[in-house]
């Protein structure tokens, strides 16, 4: 492990500005990404900003009636949160569906949606990645493509994003505050990660110093029926082959509103407008559902490789996204 320098400032601007001021540093929450990283040679900050005391641990009601997510909640204690269960079950299901206790014990709502978007490729540095190492190829192409991405990929990545978390806040329409060297503003969480392009080695759009103080989701009544479903090569411990994140408002029969995010699928969290679209004032229903898959899915690219490639995701949403809606469209949801 590189040597590095550590402090622990007083406010959450200082951090702002030690990280701001020095390239080499980089933020501690949680720790469960980049402590990780650490150890693998990944990443090697000369200097660590411990915000572990500076972020909020609360969650708070909103005057809009939604919830203020202090971004050092845990998420365990957001899982648990009898409002989040109850006005927001895709979000609990989300939490419970990632890593295992112990770290969803450590893991923050901050750090959550900044895991880096990754494959095996990125985390073993023997290997060439763009991400790790801008200009240098990806390895991944040709290579092991099982869990990568079916949306949105360019030649330079493709990898997807591994947070359960930001699926359903995506679909939420929850938004990010954060702290920067300019000041406080507030991102959509659909518009917080990027898709790799020419530049994989940039996860987000936040900049060098740029600090997530908070989660803002929004009240949403259709978000109490909602649910997320995660498919995965085995129950625990696992990231999404993909997953569906979907909440509904069905009224006199019919589909009068929907929110769909897709996970396992691309290098961010992938919000699925033209299903959304698809599915706005329709009559529930297989062929409904099918239809909207499809204009999802035009644009799917599936990768061949020598462990067999990912063509197999493409219908896996389909089936995915199918069952989520039947269970969230049936008379009487099931939790």
């Amino acid at each position: 492990m590189k040597p590095f320098t550590y402090a622990r400032p007083a406010t959450a601007a200082e951090a702002v500005d030690a990280v701001a001021g020095d390239p080499a540093a980089a933020f501690l929450g949680g720790g469960t990404n980049l402590v990780d990283h650490l150890k693998l040679g990944v990443a090697a900050p000369g200097r660590i900003v411990d915000v572990t005391a500076l972020s909020s641990r609360e969650i708070t009601e909103d005057p809009g009636g939604g919830l203020v997510i202090g971004a050092g909640v845990p998420n365990s204690d957001l899982a648990a949160d009898r409002r989040v269960r109850e006005r927001y079950p895709v979000l609990a299901q989300a939490l419970l569906s990632g890593a295992s206790a112990q770290l969803r014990n450590r893991a923050t709502t901050g750090g959550n949606p900044l895991q880096r978007t990754r494959c095996l490729y990125f985390q073993d540095v023997t290997t060439p990645c763009n991400k790790r190492s801008p200009g240098t190829g990806c390895s991944a192409i040709g290579g092991a493509t099982r869990q990568h991405a079916i949306l949105g990929a360019s030649e330079h990545c493709v990898a997807t994003h591994p947070s359960d978390l930001a699926v359903a806040l995506a679909a939420l329409d929850a938004g990010v505050r954060v702290l920067g060297p300019a000041g406080e503003r507030e991102i959509p969480v659909a518009g917080l990660h990027r898709l790799p392009g020419d530049r994989p080695d940039r996860d987000t759009v936040l900049e060098h110093g740029d600090l997530i103080t908070a989660i803002t989701v929004p009240a949403r009544p259709w978000a109490r029926r909602s649910a997320y479903r995660k498919v995965r090569d085995r129950a625990s411990y696992a990231f999404a082959l993909v997953s569906v994140a979907a909440a509904v408002d069905v009224r006199d029969g019919e589909l009068a509103d929907v929110r769909i995010a897709l996970g396992g699928v691309a290098h961010k969290p992938w919000r699925a407008h033209r299903a959304e679209d698809v599915l706005r004032g329709g009559r529930p229903g297989d062929a409904l559902f099918r239809a909207a898959a499809e204009a999802e899915l035009a644009d799917a690219r599936p990768l061949d490789g020598v462990d067999g490639g990912n063509a197999f995701k493409i219908p896996l949403v389909a089936r995915t996204l199918n069952a989520v809606l039947r269970d969230l469209t049936a008379e009487e949801p099931r939790r």
